[in-house]
């Protein structure tokens, strides 16, 4: 059987811990920072695990997450 791809531009934008549960960024802090006040940053700059409804879908992008340590 041929091996299953990885989604790059999934995999740059997750990252898996060592419990299974997928991480990601927030978004908003690309640019405009300096009009945010220091608690919002620190609110966006936090990772956050991804929701369940996207699970599935991120989990098909990622298909050696168990393998990525």
């Amino acid at each position: 059987m041929p091996k299953m791809k990885t989604h790059k531009s999934g995999a740059k934008r997750y990252k898996v811990t060592a419990g299974g549960k997928i991480i990601r960024r927030k978004a908003g802090i690309g640019h405009l920072l300096a009009n945010k006040s220091s608690s919002r940053k620190r609110r966006i700059f936090a990772e956050q695990e991804i929701s369940d409804t996207h699970y599935d879908l991120i989990s098909k992008e990622l298909p050696y997450k168990k393998y990525s340590r």
